[in-house]
C-alpha cells in the first residue's frame, strides 16, 4: 500500500505512523480519500452555528469522532459538510468521516497524489469554537478559522482501513 493508491472505494493519503491514533504496532493503517469532492459545488456550511460541538480533535484519528460530534450537536442543521460526509457510500464503503484538521492537513501536502482538488478552500471536522471551523486553502496550504455558516468551502471525505 502506498500513498496514491486505490483502496477500500478510495485513494491513500496517510499511512498512520507510531502515536497516531489509531496505529498498532505491526499493522498497516491508514486513511483514504474518496476520489472526488462531496461539495455541492462549495455551497456547503459546516453548520451549527452559534452552538459549541464538545471534543472536536485536530490529530490524525479524530475525524471519525468528530463527525460524529458534530452530527449529534447538530441533528437540526441538515445538509452540513459532515453530514454529507457521513451519508457517503462508494461501493460497498459507507463509514466516510469529515477530516479533521490535521488528517485535511495530510491530504493538502499528498493532494498530487489524491488529485482532483479545487484551487479553494475545505472544511475540516474541527472546531474553532461557537461560530468558527477550521478549513484549509488548497491552493497555498493555510489553516485558518472561519464563520461555520460561511458556503464557500468544498469537502472531502475521508475513511480509515
Amino acid at each position: 500500500m502506498v500513498i496514491g493508491g486505490a483502496h477500500q472505494g478510495g485513494i491513500i493519503f496517510y499511512i498512520l505512523q507510531q502515536g497516531d491514533i489509531g496505529y498498532v504496532a505491526g499493522q498497516v493503517n491508514g486513511l483514504i480519500a474518496a476520489p472526488s469532492d462531496q461539495d455541492n459545488f462549495g455551497l456547503l456550511e459546516w453548520g451549527c452555528y452559534g452552538t459549541s460541538i464538545p471534543g472536536t480533535g485536530n490529530q490524525i484519528g479524530t475525524g471519525n469522532q468528530n463527525t460524529i460530534n458534530i452530527l449529534a450537536g447538530c441533528a437540526n442543521d441538515i445538509t452540513t459538510a459532515a453530514d454529507i460526509c457521513a451519508s457517503l457510500t462508494i461501493g460497498t464503503y459507507n463509514d466516510w468521516f469529515l477530516p479533521s484538521k490535521d488528517e485535511l492537513n495530510e491530504m493538502y501536502l499528498n493532494k498530487a497524489a489524491i488529485g482532483g482538488f479545487s484551487h479553494d478552500n475545505y472544511w475540516s471536522s474541527t472546531e474553532y469554537n461557537s461560530g468558527y471551523a477550521w478549513r484549509q486553502s488548497f491552493s497555498i496550504g493555510q489553516q485558518t478559522n472561519t464563520n461555520k455558516n460561511a458556503i464557500y468551502n468544498y469537502v472531502r471525505a475521508v475513511r480509515a482501513f
